[in-house]
């Protein structure tokens, strides 16, 4: 069967998404430059990107090197990042969801119900929605490593942490609430949060590649983060950046998961998808609109996620305000805009060599606009 050239140019504009899914990765040229001009300028030295819209992976790219020396090889779109804080979605507020649709805990009951030791110091009145909210009252971070401390003892310390404002009077982002809401986790369902993870997130939805604590046979896949110079005094690659999940062997609600762009793709992908994966209703439709919508005028917070802010988002200009998502202390991120059936993974290793460089953010917003006008470029077309 023969096909005119008009036959095959209405198709084209009838069905960019399953062309673009196909080979056309042309039309993100404009997204090829911000990402080879970030490395250019050493923003950091690699970087996956993947687009998802419309039920399908657009685009999936890796560029640069695991280091700025070219013989460190290739990036490649199967390598695995230190996901930093994205760890706080990707595993402790979709664990959250998944104990609230179990009916294990609801929001409004209160921390002490299940860790007593967490009421010292006048919070008592905490509730898991506070800890979700970053409304809590608790500092941001403490400093633990560099002590003589085990990880029994940097959890007693955040239990009897005292309260830096009054629960619920204005929103602080802090490590400590969601530590202490992974170890709720734990309570209630019994396991520890890592394996917990493993066996109701990660494999079921086939997310081969994401775990806490990368094994030994792994860790040359793994992304180097920072030439730590004032604690391990080594370069970490395959061993969680951040001190505090490091003191905690690893396994934190904060920090401390890797994964790639293609495994972070399944579980957005779910929650894009109404909660349903194949046959099953993975995450209830409610729960998912609960934990994804901005709770307050008085914060862009979520329940456990972010949403875009009205001015300097690191998601840009273009993501509708009812996008949400989140980034990550290493240089990772993870926007979702509902409203255009759209979301985008973007992972670097922003920290490599060095903490010290804060150009990732003036990258992500020029990303995520370029990624919008590539793609309205390619529907007026």
């Amino acid at each position: 069967m023969k096909f005119s050239l008009k036959y095959i140019f209405i198709n084209i504009l009838l069905f960019p998404a399953v062309l673009l899914s196909q080979t056309d990765h042309s039309i993100f040229k404009d997204v090829d430059s911000v990402i080879n001009e970030a490395i250019k300028d050493s923003a950091f030295p690699g970087a996956v990107v993947l687009i998802w819209q419309d039920g399908k992976t657009i685009f999936d790219k890796a560029y640069g090197h695991y280091t700025y020396d070219p013989a460190s090889g290739k990036v490649t779109t199967k390598s695995i990042f230190d996901l930093a804080s994205l760890t706080k979605v990707v595993a402790t507020t979709t664990a959250a969801m998944i104990c609230y649709d179990r009916k294990l805990f609801s929001l409004d009951e209160r921390v002490i119900k299940f860790i007593p030791d967490f009421g010292a110091n006048g919070k008592e009145n905490i509730t898991l929605k506070n800890l979700l909210l970053h409304n809590s009252g608790l500092p941001a971070w403490k400093k633990f490593y560099g002590r003589d401390l085990k990880s029994d003892d940097v959890i007693k310390e955040i239990y009897s942490s005292e309260l830096e404002y009054k629960t619920g009077e204005k929103t602080v982002y802090s490590d400590l609430g969601v530590i202490t809401l992974g170890k709720v986790i734990e309570k209630v369902t019994g396991k520890c949060l890592d394996i917990f993870c493993k066996d109701e997130i990660f494999t079921p939805l086939s997310m081969h590649s994401t775990f806490f604590n990368p094994p030994d046979s792994l860790k040359k896949y793994c992304m180097p983060t920072e030439n730590d110079t004032y604690w391990r005094m080594k370069t970490l690659q395959g061993e969680v950046h951040d001190e505090t999940s490091a003191m905690l062997n690893g396994v934190a609600g904060h920090a401390g998961l890797f994964s790639t762009a293609d495994d972070l793709s399944k579980l957005i992908s779910v929650l894009m998808n109404n909660g349903r994966f194949k046959q099953n209703q993975f995450i209830n439709q409610n729960t998912i609109e609960l934990f994804t919508k901005r709770f307050s005028k008085e914060s862009s917070r979520a329940l456990g996620w972010d949403t875009k802010s009205e001015s300097s988002s690191s998601a840009g200009k273009y993501f509708s305000n009812q996008s949400f998502g989140h980034t990550g202390f290493t240089g990772t991120s993870i926007w979702v805009d509902p409203k255009m059936n759209l979301f985008v993974v973007f992972l670097t290793n922003r920290v490599y060599p060095t903490r010290n460089n804060s150009k990732i953010l003036r990258v992500r917003p020029k990303l995520h606009d370029a990624v919008i006008q590539c793609l309205e470029k390619t529907h007026e077309k």
